[in-house]
């Protein structure tokens, strides 16, 4: 009858829970900077070739639509 615990005392259930969130929070609080993960902000590499075009018409017909549309 260990399985009836919660539904007899809802208030214990509650109580607990919200025990739960503080540790956590306080937790969070109080783990240093240098304990985070390392992430990398994510990256793009896009890489195009218009043979035989000077720089304006690379610029205007690849470099600006691949922009936008990135």
């Amino acid at each position: 009858m260990k399985e009836n615990i919660f539904i007899k005392r809802p208030m214990a259930a509650l109580a607990i829970s919200i025990l739960i969130v503080m540790i956590g929070a306080i937790s969070l609080v109080s783990l240093p900077v240098e304990q985070y993960p390392d992430i990398a902000p994510p990256t793009v590499m896009v890489q195009a070739t218009y043979t035989g075009a000077d720089a304006d018409a690379v610029m205007n017909s690849v470099i600006m639509p691949l922009e936008e549309t990135l």
